[in-house]
C-alpha cells in the first residue's frame, strides 16, 4: 500500500483480510503447542525428575522477558516500503523456529533439549510478539475484538492439530509412541517435523498476503532518526514506558500475572499426570505411559477444538457483557476445569475438564489484548505489547523457581496437586479482573482514556 493510498484513518477490513493477517498465528501456535504438550514428556524420557522439570522450562520465559520488549521496540521503528514494519520479524522468527523444531526430537541429552527449547523460544518470540501489535496497527477500534478473537481461532486450530498429532500418528498410522530410555519416540519426532512445515508456511502466507499501512505522522521518519538511537536509547525507552504504563494496563497485567501459572503448571505436569494417575503407568517405558501421554495430548487437542469453536461465540458475548465480565467468567470456568482434573478416574471425563480450559484459553488469548489495545500510544504499541508479556513470563519464572521446592517438600511430587494450584491462582485472576478493571461501555469512551494517558505522561 502506497503512502498516497493511506490517509491515516484505518478502514474496516473484510473477513478474508482479517483471516489473512491471522493465518500466521496458526503456524506459530502449532510450534508452541508441540513443545508445550511434549517437552515435559521429552525431558522425562531423557531422565529428568518431576521436581526438576520446571527448571528446564526456565530458559523460555527468561528469553521472552528480554526478547519481546526489544522486538517491540525495534518493530515500532522499522519501516520498509515493500516489507513493512512487523512482517520482517514474522518471517525471520518463523524460519529459525522451524529449523529448531526439526532438530529438537533428535536431542540425545537433557542439556541439548533445553538449549533447543531456548532457541525455539527466542525466535518464536521474534515471530509472535509483533503479531499482537499487528492487530492494533491494522484494525480500527470497532474491529479490535474480532481481530484478536480471529487470532484465538487460529491459535485454537493450530493447537488442536499440534496436540493431537502424536496420538493420531500412533493410532492411525501406527507410528511408535514408546522408545528406549534417552530416545524420543517416533510419533513425537514426526510431529515436530510436521510442525516445522506448518510454522514456516503459515507465517509466510501472512507475510505474502497482507500489506501494512505506512507511518501516518508527517514527521514520523524524522522522529525515528532523532530519538533514542542505539541500544542505550532503546533500553531507556523501555524503562520509560514501564514507568508510564497506563493505569488500566497495570491492572490487566496483574490479572495476567495470576492467570498464566495455571496454564504453565498444566503444561508442566498434565500429560505426565494423566499417564501415571489415570492410566496407571509405572514407568516411562511402560506401554501405559505411551498411551496415557498420547491421550493427554488428545485432550489438549480437544481444548483447542473448544477454543476454535468458542471463538465464534466470544465476540457476541463480549459485545453484550463487556470485556472484563466476559473474561472473568471464562477464567472461573477454566479454573474449575483445572481443579477437577484431580478427581478424574475415567479417562473420557478429562474432555469435560478440558472444555473449561478451552473456554478460558479463548478469552486469555483475546480479551486482555482487546482491553489493552485502545489505551496504548499508537507509536509505542509494539514496545508496550512486549512489556505486557513480562506479566506472562514472570509467573512462569516464579513457578519454575518455586514449584521444584513445593513439589518436593509440600506436594510430595503430586503432579495433580500442582495442576489444581494453578486453577486456584486463575480464580484470583478472575476476581481481580472483575473488581478492579473499569472499562468504557462504548468504543468512543476510549478517547477519554487516551487523554488520561497523556495526562499521566506529562506528570
Amino acid at each position: 500500500m502506497s503512502s498516497s493510498a493511506y490517509t491515516g484513518v484505518k478502514p474496516k477490513l473484510g473477513l478474508s483480510e482479517i483471516i489473512n493477517m491471522s493465518v500466521g498465528f496458526f503456524g506459530i501456535q502449532f510450534g508452541w503447542d508441540l513443545q508445550r504438550a511434549n517437552m515435559g514428556v521429552i525431558y522425562n524420557n531423557l531422565g529428568a525428575h518431576a521436581d526438576k522439570i520446571p527448571y528446564l522450562f526456565l530458559a523460555a520465559p527468561l528469553t521472552g522477558l528480554i526478547v519481546q520488549p526489544i522486538i517491540g521496540y525495534l518493530s515500532d521503528r522499522t519501516w520498509h516500503p515493500k516489507f513493512g514494519r512487523r512482517r520482517p520479524y514474522f518471517f525471520i522468527g518463523a524460519l529459525l523456529s522451524s529449523i529448531a523444531l526439526i532438530i529438537m526430537p533428535h536431542s540425545g541429552a537433557i542439556w541439548m533439549a533445553a538449549g533447543l527449547l531456548w532457541v525455539l523460544d527466542v525466535f518464536g518470540n521474534v515471530a509472535m510478539e509483533p503479531f499482537r501489535a499487528f492487530v492494533t496497527d491494522k484494525l480500527p477500534d470497532s474491529q479490535i475484538n474480532r481481530g484478536f478473537i480471529m487470532q484465538s481461532l487460529m491459535i485454537g486450530l493450530g493447537g488442536m492439530i499440534a496436540s493431537a498429532l502424536p496420538y493420531a500418528l500412533n493410532n492411525i498410522f501406527d507410528v511408535h509412541n514408546v522408545a528406549a530410555k534417552g530416545i524420543i519416540a517416533d510419533n513425537v519426532k514426526f510431529s515436530f517435523y510436521i510442525g516445522a512445515f506448518f510454522f514456516f508456511f503459515a507465517v509466510l502466507y501472512t507475510v505474502l498476503t497482507t500489506k501494512e499501512y505506512p507511518p501516518s505522522d508527517v514527521d514520523y521518519k524524522d522522529k525515528l532518526k532523532a530519538s533514542n538511537k542505539g541500544f542505550a536509547g532503546g533500553f531507556r525507552e523501555v524503562l520509560s514506558a514501564m514507568r508510564n504504563m497506563p493505569r488500566r494496563m497495570k491492572i490487566i497485567a496483574l490479572v495476567q500475572f495470576f492467570t498464566w501459572p495455571g496454564l504453565f503448571l498444566m503444561w508442566f505436569y498434565y500429560a505426565l499426570s494423566v499417564a501415571y494417575h489415570v492410566f496407571g503407568a509405572k514407568s516411562d517405558t511402560d506401554p501405559a505411559f505411551g498411551d496415557g501421554k498420547d491421550f493427554a495430548g488428545l485432550t489438549l487437542a480437544y481444548y483447542s477444538v473448544v477454543t476454535f469453536l468458542f471463538s465464534f461465540i466470544l465476540p457476541v458475548i463480549a459485545d453484550k457483557l463487556g470485556r472484563k465480565l466476559t473474561h472473568s467468567l471464562c477464567l472461573i470456568i477454566g479454573a474449575i476445569g483445572l481443579i477437577s482434573v484431580a478427581f478424574v478416574t475415567e479417562k473420557n471425563t478429562l474432555f469435560i475438564c478440558m472444555t473449561g480450559v478451552g473456554i478460558a484459553w479463548t478469552s486469555i488469548l483475546s480479551m486482555p489484548y482487546a482491553m489493552l489495545s485502545g489505551v496504548l500510544p499508537k507509536d509505542k504499541v509494539g514496545i508496550y505489547m512486549g512489556i505486557f508479556n513480562f506479566f506472562i513470563v514472570l509467573p512462569e519464572i516464579i513457578a519454575s523457581f518455586c514449584y521444584p521446592w513445593l513439589m518436593k517438600h509440600v506436594l510430595n511430587n503430586n503432579m495433580l496437586a500442582a495442576v489444581q494450584s494453578g486453577g486456584v491462582l486463575m480464580i484470583i485472576a478472575a476476581i481481580i479482573c472483575f473488581l478492579f478493571i473499569k472499562e468504557p461501555k462504548k468504543v468512543d469512551e476510549i478517547e477519554t482514556i487516551k487523554l488520561e494517558i497523556e495526562g499521566e505522561r506529562s506528570v
